[in-house]
């Protein structure tokens, strides 16, 4: 199997907005669609995913979003102690902000795979429309219909 080749990040400019930017993730709010887009550049825990998460529930607030397309091909399983922290404090407060729909395109590991079918079924049972995908340009094609 090949290396990943993550597609080119959107250019900052225009309708694309850079919300926040770390080694190990990037996040864009695309103005026209009102979608959050984050990219991973490999494994994501801890205060890194919390500040990325935290990161996007301020955009989600302040620019009135609905949308989050999750580019999750480089990550691995959610650590314990992030999922507890996600489902009980960030999920809530997001989905008040106007969260509504969520692409995510699927970790290339089977067990991170397995982690995020988990996450998709624990969203839509709280009310988020979800789907995952192996494309991110099918991914972003679905919510932008939306």
């Amino acid at each position: 199997m090949g290396e990943t080749k993550l597609s080119a990040p959107p250019p900052v400019k225009g309708d694309v907005e850079l919300c926040y930017e770390s080694d190990m993730a990037v996040l864009y709010f695309h103005r026209r669609t009102k979608m959050l887009h984050h990219q991973l550049r490999g494994f994501l825990h801890g205060k890194e995913f919390r500040q990325l998460m935290e990161a996007g529930l301020s955009t989600l607030k302040t620019r009135r979003a609905c949308k989050w397309l999750s580019d999750d091909r480089l990550n691995g399983p959610i650590t314990a102690a992030d999922e507890e922290w996600s489902k009980k404090n960030w999920t809530p407060r997001a989905m008040q902000a106007g969260w509504k729909y969520w692409a995510i395109v699927f970790p290339e590991k089977v067990l991170g795979q397995m982690n995020m079918r988990r996450w998709i079924e624990a969203h839509v049972d709280k009310g988020l429309t979800a789907q995952g995908f192996a494309d991110p340009d099918e991914a972003r094609q679905w919510l932008e219909k939306l």
